[in-house]
């Protein structure tokens, strides 16, 4: 049996062949987190791709602090704060 550490679901299993027509699985763990912008799809600045900091980090370890930060973009948010204000005039 693998190490218990491999036994997880959290690491991804991948089967490939071996020389001499033998089978072998290799375990790999998965891609880091990316946060992205959901309106241009960029990627998220002051952000960490440490998942474990996501999930154990203190709140401000986790996003920007700043109005929608860890949302928004900066270019994103600079523009529509100049839409939103130029439509109030």
């Amino acid at each position: 049996m693998v190490r218990p550490g491999l036994r997880s679901r959290s690491v991804k299993r991948l089967y490939r062949k071996m020389p001499g027509s033998r089978s072998r699985v290799i375990y790999r763990r998965r891609k880091h987190y990316i946060a992205r912008d959901p309106l241009t799809f960029k990627e998220l600045s002051g952000i960490p791709k440490n998942i474990k900091i996501i999930r154990r980090g203190a709140k401000t370890l986790k996003r920007p602090e700043r109005i929608y930060g860890g949302v928004l973009s900066p270019e994103t948010l600079a523009m529509s704060i100049k839409l939103a204000v130029r439509k109030a005039f």
